[in-house]
């Protein structure tokens, strides 16, 4: 069977308690899904935390099993949330990852967002990504990050920190460019690859162009699936079975419209196709490429 690590899951959304929009829909089924996730390859699970306010529940959804592991930062569209109290806040992200050091994996998820300016000024992005590169280099931890329509921003802020960040990290859901994939694979980065790196023709192009070794899977669920109409769907072989309708909700299916880890393999399945390549080998070569950046301890065992 092929194994896969997905990098990022939201599994502490509404989503996965079976709400929607502040509706009840259906029972809570995060089990479920990890049982899933679990008997359809996946080795482990990184739960991503977009504020000091994640923390808590990934971290008791983290601790249920061995396989599950989380991030520590604040995401850009949330980074007002450092204003009242910058050195509070900063304290705090800190506290949870000195308790923490077993599942804390990556500092993250942070970034910049210029395509949502409305949650959070462009300044105040700027001001509280850098500041957050201070805990990279402080726990020796790599990146995850988010960047949204702000490319020359973000390179010109990593590139002048990157004695702060000796272990680099991953853009997660990319969907820039082949020029944007080549600076950051010149600056160490790894690119992460998921159902919405995957829309457009063009996205296929620049995916099938960045070198199998800078490459991470991910799902970012319940967010990013493989839509019907996106360019990658051709390549999907994988057919989950889905209710359409999330009042029906069974315990054995999926819901249509939410992403979940074990759907992971439809991102590897466009892989492969786009670039012409077993899926065994990609599988392989991107389950090390994670265990070397987020897990190097087990590369020897």
């Amino acid at each position: 069977m092929l194994k896969f690590i997905d990098i990022g899951a939201n599994l502490t959304d509404p989503m996965f308690q079976g709400i929607y929009n502040g509706s009840n829909k259906h029972q809570p089924d995060l089990p479920n899904i990890l049982e899933r996730s679990w008997t359809g390859g996946l080795e482990k699970i990184i739960i991503t935390c977009g504020t000091i306010f994640d923390c808590d529940p990934a971290l008791e959804i983290a601790n249920r099993d061995d396989r599950l592991f989380m991030t520590v930062g604040c995401h850009p569209t949330r980074c007002g949330e450092f204003e009242a109290d910058p050195d509070g806040y900063f304290i705090s992200l800190c506290n949870k990852i000195d308790e923490n050091r077993e599942k804390v994996v990556a500092i993250g998820e942070c970034g910049l967002d210029y395509d949502r300016t409305n949650f959070c000024e462009k300044d105040v992005q700027k001001k509280y990504f850098e500041q957050q590169l201070n805990l990279a280099k402080k726990y020796d931890l790599p990146l995850f990050l988010h960047c949204r329509s702000a490319h020359e921003d973000f390179l010109e802020i990593l590139s002048r920190n990157l004695d702060k960040i000796p272990k680099r990290g991953v853009v997660h859901t990319f969907d820039g460019t082949a020029e944007d994939a080549r600076k950051l694979i010149e600056l160490g980065f790894y690119v992460g690859i998921n159902g919405c790196s995957l829309k457009t023709e063009e996205n296929l192009q620049v995916v099938a162009g960045i070198p199998d070794d800078r490459i991470m899977v991910e799902t970012d669920s319940p967010w990013c699936e493989i839509r019907p109409s996106h360019a990658g769907s051709k390549h999907v072989q994988t057919k989950l079975p889905a209710v359409k309708k999330k009042e029906k909700w069974d315990k054995d299916m999926l819901i249509a419209g939410r992403c979940e880890p074990v759907m992971i393999r439809q991102v590897l399945e466009v892989l492969a196709g786009v670039k012409n390549k077993p899926i065994e080998d990609l599988a392989q070569q991107y389950y090390e490429n994670t265990l070397k950046m987020f897990f190097p301890k087990e590369i020897n065992q």
